[in-house]
């Protein structure tokens, strides 16, 4: 499938908040957003300035940051919005908890990688099991009850081991469960709209997706 490659700071200053793209990097203020707190581009600043965003322009901004964050693409963000719609509950909050559920994610979330796109390169490499099995597909949906662990080959990895000490800072979400010494996470429960810890509107998602 195919993946942005180009700066992934200049998706959080297009977007005026941190999306955290880049890891550790994003806690610091080596960070964009603390540098150049405008829009990239060679009329950038004058453009943040005057901005005046509403209606369909603002919904188009809220789906925009919830695709930048989770890394997907349109078409694939379009069939985890119809998936929560057939779900019940509130469509909004049923498509972040798809989102979350990710293997990529829970991967980054658990602190085994720094950030979802070194999370998504561990998985793809083979370094992560699922429930003893290794899963090489990062949009796998994860189930209270699954266990995710690092291979034994790959517990020497030094940036696994670095993240693992970076998340000590950070927390992990009370929706997992985390065994640094065994390199080891679980999926208590589902997250519910509190645990998820991202400036957004979905009801506006919801509504440009309704149209």
């Amino acid at each position: 499938m195919a993946r942005y490659t180009g700066p992934v700071c200049r998706l959080c200053r297009r977007e005026g908040t941190k999306l955290f793209l880049k890891g550790q990097r994003c806690f610091t203020d080596k960070c964009a957003i603390e540098k150049r707190n405008y829009f990239p581009g060679e009329h950038g600043r004058s453009f943040f300035r005057r901005r005046q965003v509403i209606g369909y322009g603002q919904q188009l901004r809220e789906k925009q940051k919830v695709k930048r964050s989770y890394g997907v693409l349109e078409r694939q963000f379009r069939r985890y919005f119809q998936k929560a719609a057939r779900q019940k509950g509130v469509t909004g909050e049923m498509l972040l908890q798809l989102l979350e559920r990710r293997l990529d994610n829970v991967v980054y979330r658990l602190g085994i990688g720094s950030s979802r796109t070194q999370a998504r390169q561990f998985v793809r490499h083979g370094h992560i099991r699922v429930n003893g099995r290794k899963v090489t597909i990062p949009s796998f949906l994860l189930d209270p009850g699954d266990e995710v662990s690092v291979r034994e080959k790959s517990r020497k990895n030094p940036f696994i081991q670095e993240s693992l000490e970076d998340v000590a800072g950070r927390g992990v979400p009370a929706w997992l469960s985390l065994d640094r010494d065994n390199f080891t996470g679980q999926v208590v429960e589902l997250p519910n709209r509190e645990e998820i810890k991202i400036p957004i509107e979905e009801n506006l998602i919801v509504e440009l997706y309704s149209k």
